[in-house]
């Protein structure tokens, strides 16, 4: 019996982690390439950041690729890291990220929380009263603002890093035709921007698969742009991706043929 075809839209290495728990699950994960990563280039606000990063009370990271640009700008300047700041991170790859790189504990959104991880992130009792801290926001260009406004909202002087340009390319890859086609069972897709590029290059048949996302917030978008089947995971993390794949595609024991042609 043929497995469920999955493609997934992670750039780069993001994408293994989730690639790993499809096929464990019984998927046939497939990569779909439809944006580049590209790190920017140092500018004197960030450098200047650099040498202040021992004043911030605070640190917090919106993705894995954001950590790994912040780990190779601390280490041109920080052969030892600074005690003081706090790290925080939207979600379980990033602090992985973090902890790999820089040995750090990281504070994250509650395991159980329903929301998109960045308004999760603001539950947390630390980050309600941040009077006068200083908080560096680590991310990449453009991007919600959500967290910035919030956490200036509660007294914080945040400094917001802008460390990657995030390019949206023609897709490639493995995933391309099939995306072309419609011949798939699901598309994972966990990012708002990737979410309305990926929109202009789907078939009335594509847009008709079940789409698998990681908050409502995309669901509703997902519904505006004209993607008819999204089903919302409990998260953006491989397990949570997976268990609506699972769901999804009835991994349990459906006859995948007939999903693949509806």
């Amino acid at each position: 019996m043929p497995r469920p075809r999955v493609l997934i839209t992670r750039p780069g290495k993001r994408a293994q982690p989730l690639h790993r728990a499809l096929e464990a699950a019984g998927a046939e994960a497939v990569a779909l390439e439809a944006m580049r990563l590209e790190p920017l280039a140092e500018t004197p606000e960030v450098r200047q950041a650099w040498l202040d990063f021992d004043l911030f009370q605070r640190v917090v990271v919106v993705s894995p690729f954001a950590a790994e640009c912040l780990a190779d700008g601390l280490d041109r300047y920080w052969p030892q890291l600074p005690l003081g700041p706090s790290f925080y991170a939207v979600g379980a790859g990033t602090a992985q990220v973090l902890h790999d790189m820089l040995g750090v504990r990281v504070h994250l959104p509650p395991a159980n929380a329903e929301d998109n991880s960045s308004e999760a992130l603001l539950h947390l009792p630390s980050l309600q009263r941040l009077d006068d801290q200083r908080v560096l926001l680590v991310a990449g260009e453009g991007g919600r603002t959500v967290l910035a406004d919030s956490l200036a909202q509660r007294g914080a002087k945040v400094t917001r890093l802008a460390l990657y340009r995030r390019t949206p390319v023609e897709p490639g890859g493995p995933g391309a035709q099939y995306l072309a086609q419609g011949d798939f069972s699901a598309l994972v897709v966990t990012s708002g921007e990737l979410l309305e590029h990926l929109a202009g290059w789907c078939s009335g048949m594509a847009l008709n698969q079940p789409l698998i996302v990681s908050s409502q917030r995309l669901a509703t978008l997902a519904h505006t742009l004209g993607y008819l089947r999204p089903h919302v995971a409990q998260g953006a993390t491989p397990a949570a991706l997976t268990a609506a794949v699972a769901n999804a595609c009835n991994l349990d024991g459906a006859d995948h043929d007939d999903l693949e042609k509806g």
